[in-house]
């Protein structure tokens, strides 16, 4: 039997970043990870001078993921994005730039003055959430018009979780905003008390990858565990101890540890705990997933009419199309393509349209092209081409996932030693997913 004071089951980024906070630490953890190699849906594939990311495109800087990025010495592979790049919406088959500053949102005629001024009066009203959980949808319908879900809300929420707005609690998927509400009475009003209330170093977010792609993190973290991280080993059953240590079985093998930190998707937490801790394994089950089609075309940029002057564009529900959106990857990065070529990233499925992310790579990469062409002008078919299906691709924060956590936490207290992390937990970015996994690396207390 092979004994360790922390094991962590799965090396995605959350799985990495605790176990590399804890060996800082001087502390002995073991990373088991079913698959070949760390890194979860984080992944960048090089081909015929491409670099597809088939994955998270990019991820937005935040205090603890800039500070381990500068532990691991990656700062200077670090690349950001144009800081201004335009975001666009598909408005009836053209592409609008969507107003990201007041003077932008006062002089833009994507919305109605109505729904402007719906808007604009929050600063001078007061409101309050209801006491039950609300959706997103169920929020801006409150709060604003239609005319904004459909146009920025729904796609704007496609984007992130390519999720349901009908179904996402705002509570428990944009926190910040319900308790900027519920305190103040006025979005604006509530926002303003709380950066003045905000102690501690302050960071400006920006879009960033690095410049051989994504997987240079999980990479650089998995070199920094060493031997302390084993992949292809899954864990098969969970067992506790009279002496309060926890068992874990995996094929052929046995081990046991004093803190045992489950960062996997809920499903396989679920099927871990079930004999350990029943209760938890059924909540966990309940959280839905979104299915997600990630597709990368790579075109000659002589072929592309549009300018690509942006960081791409969202998809409304009430297009018709089967696309949610598409990244311009050569106009935020470099080396995303041979030279005079373009790359653009298209995502399809989503809570809203799950049986599309199932088709074959073949139908995937034929209606991203037929949806693509008129929008950006497409004057030739693709010349490479990367597809990525993941039938299980992000976390739905649906109504209730608040009281479903809260569920687990309670449950879960009843086994000291037993933690959580992954990005069910506090957002699906990379960098929501770095601050967890170290929050809980820190609360664990070797005895």
């Amino acid at each position: 039997m092979s004994t360790h004071s922390v094991i962590v089951i799965g090396a995605g980024i959350s799985g990495l970043a605790c176990a590399y906070s804890l060996k800082k630490r001087g502390i002995d953890v073991l990373v088991l990870e079913a698959s070949d190699s760390p890194g979860g849906m984080i992944r960048t594939v090089e081909e015929n001078g491409y670099l597809f990311e088939t994955g998270p495109q990019s991820f937005s800087t935040a205090l603890q993921l800039n500070s381990l990025i500068e532990d691991l010495g990656l700062t200077s592979e670090l690349v950001t994005a144009p800081a201004k790049a335009p975001r666009y919406i598909l408005v009836n088959g053209q592409l609008r730039p969507v107003p990201l500053s007041p003077r932008a949102f006062l002089g833009s005629s994507l919305l109605t003055w109505s729904t402007k001024f719906s808007i604009l009066r929050d600063p001078f009203g007061k409101s309050f959430p209801p006491e039950g959980d609300e959706s997103i949808a169920a929020f801006v319908r409150r709060k604003f018009k239609p005319e904004l879900l459909e146009l920025l809300a729904g796609p704007f929420v496609s984007g992130i979780y390519a999720g349901d707005p009908e179904k996402i609690s705002l509570r428990a998927a944009f926190p910040t905003v319900y308790e900027a509400e519920k305190s103040a009475g006025s979005i604006v009003r509530g926002m303003k008390s709380v950066a003045k209330k905000r102690t501690g170093p302050r960071t400006t977010s920006t879009l960033a990858s690095f410049r051989r792609g994504n997987q240079t993190l999980p990479d650089a973290l998995a070199i920094k565990l060493g031997n302390s991280l084993r992949t292809n080993t899954v864990a098969s059953k969970l067992g506790k101890e009279n002496d309060g240590l926890l068992t874990l079985h995996s094929t052929g093998e046995q081990f046991q540890c004093e803190h045992l930190v489950i960062a996997t998707p809920t499903s396989a937490a679920s099927n871990l705990l079930k004999d350990l801790a029943p209760f938890s394994a059924h909540v966990l089950a309940q959280i839905e997933y979104a299915s997600v089609a990630v597709v990368s075309l790579g075109y000659r940029r002589a072929d592309v009419e549009h300018p690509l002057d942006g960081f791409g564009f969202l998809v409304p529900r009430i297009a018709n199309l089967k696309i949610l959106g598409t990244v311009w990857n050569t106009s935020l990065f470099p080396n995303r393509a041979p030279e005079g070529h373009a790359q653009l990233t298209t995502f399809l499925g989503g809570a809203t349209d799950p049986d599309t992310a199932a088709l074959s790579d073949s139908s995937l990469a034929d209606l991203v092209h037929r949806e693509l062409a008129p929008i950006l002008g497409l004057k030739s078919r693709p010349s490479a081409k990367r597809i990525t299906a993941y039938s299980r691709a992000i976390p739905q924060y649906n109504l209730g996932h608040l009281d479903r956590l809260a569920a687990i936490e309670a449950d879960l207290a009843k086994f000291p030693g037993l933690h959580l992390t992954g990005n069910y937990l506090k957002g699906p970015a990379i960098g929501a997913c770095v601050e967890h996994a170290k929050q809980v690396a820190e609360s664990i207390q070797i005895s």
